[in-house]
């Protein structure tokens, strides 16, 4: 492997070529490489973490809108999924501090 460093000399980047920026080669297997996978691995995760979130909600929504539409009855969802909806709803009624019943989003029972 070959890397490229910043002013502080810590691997920034890493390449399987040498090129202008990627001079410096270094052992597959060195401490520091290893590290640097490591780090970027957790950066990866907390961004696909953060936008786990987001796709829940979407998710929500659209089974909202394909019960509310006809598509889909509420009770046809298998019963894992209708209790971990359940569940996020009265989690999202109790934050907003409305009833647990009743957080708008019009979930048929």
């Amino acid at each position: 492997m070959y890397v490229k460093r910043n002013q502080h000399g810590d691997i920034v980047s890493i390449s399987k070529q040498a090129g202008a920026e990627f001079s410096e080669k270094i052992a597959d297997d060195a401490q520091e490489l290893l590290q640097f996978f490591q780090h970027e691995k957790s950066a990866e995760q907390l961004a696909l973490e953060q936008t786990d979130q987001t796709m829940a909600r979407v998710l929500e929504d659209v089974v909202n809108l394909l019960v509310e539409q006809g598509v889909i009855r509420f009770t046809d969802l298998p019963e894992a999924a209708q209790n971990k909806l359940l569940t996020r709803r009265e989690l999202r009624g109790k934050r907003q501090g409305m009833n647990l019943l009743d957080d708008g989003d019009h979930l048929p029972l």
